[in-house]
């Protein structure tokens, strides 16, 4: 019932973690006198490998939280110094990405040791109609939708099931492998799709040529919002556009439906160059700063974590 709730602070995402190999969900909750939850703080463990490979890899993301009734910097401050004293040995830092602004409580992060930075997102309005929506894509946008609608693409949304779920995920490796990125477990996806499949809180978006797969976007969904989760394309079928086609057709699908708002996600660090936000800013969203708070529990495994990075993706 929190105007702040979100997906990622679930107890759905909590099943999710906690099913997921190399991921430990960490939930920290406040109460009332009448046991009344006043405050939830929903992190994700993260590593990428087992032992110690994956000690040299762990960190915890939280997302969109912690929450906290009425904003109340006191509970807040309550969930972080607990947060941080059950975090150590567990992670090398803990990082917190915002889904809304924050900035009246920097102050209550600050003093549990968290450093704010910079971090945009971009945001597109819903509740426009589709004639709109379809005047705020840029010009490059509009033309290729164009050409993928003369290509015969089709736009679907597809029910998760086995033959899917093997497509979606072999795309998505496909295209992390290219970018020379980790990438999760396939069990991470599993996961997501038994647990929030049922409830109607996944959606796997699909661009279609004769029947087959060559794009896909996987759309967290949850109240009133669509959270731009993963996406991918064949490079194959570039040609036919499936990464300008199904943005568009998401957000026309999100206005039928009656959702108000999509995250697009991240959208990098403010004046600094990123291929991605170019290409995401093409569809007529908002650039908004929320940022992230970030605090760092074992400096030198940190150091020793990036140069690991910075190795993997030259070996790969």
């Amino acid at each position: 019932n929190h105007p702040q709730g979100n997906i990622f602070q679930t107890p759905e995402m909590y099943e999710v973690y906690k099913k997921t190999k190399n991921y430990e969900p960490l939930l920290i909750s406040a109460v009332d006198e009448n046991e009344n939850i006043i405050g939830v703080l929903l992190a994700v463990i993260q590593k990428e490998h087992s032992g110690i490979l994956g000690k040299l890899s762990s960190r915890s993301i939280i997302i969109g939280g912690p929450i906290v009734k009425e904003n109340n910097p006191e509970i807040l401050d309550l969930l972080l110094k607990d947060y941080n004293k059950k975090i150590k040995g567990k992670a090398i830092y803990s990082q917190i990405r915002n889904l809304v602004d924050q900035s009246n409580l920097k102050e209550i992060f600050e003093k549990n040791g968290y450093k704010y930075e910079a971090h945009l997102d971009i945001l597109i309005d819903l509740k426009q109609t589709p004639e709109r929506l379809w005047q705020k894509l840029d010009s490059r946008a509009r033309n290729k939708i164009r050409k993928a609608e003369k290509s015969e693409i089709i736009f679907s949304v597809l029910n998760p099931q086995n033959d899917v779920n093997k497509t979606s995920y072999k795309i998505l490796k496909e295209v992390y492998k290219n970018a020379k990125l980790p990438f999760a477990d396939k069990s991470l996806f599993d996961n997501v799709f038994e647990q929030l499949g049922g409830k109607g809180m996944v959606k796997i978006f699909c661009a279609l040529k004769e029947g087959q797969i060559i794009g896909i976007r996987i759309g967290l969904v949850y109240k009133n919002m669509i959270y731009d989760w993963y996406a991918g394309s064949r490079r194959d079928f570039y040609k036919y556009n499936p990464n300008d086609f199904l943005p568009y057709n998401i957000l026309v699908w999100g206005n039928n439906n009656g959702f108000e708002l999509f995250d697009f996600g991240g959208a990098g660090k403010p004046n600094v160059p990123y291929g991605v936000r170019d290409h995401k800013m093409k569809f007529g969203g908002e650039l908004v700063e929320f940022g992230r708070f970030e605090k760092v529990h074992n400096k030198l495994l940190l150091e020793i974590g990036k140069i690991g990075l910075k190795f993997y993706k030259k070996m790969k």
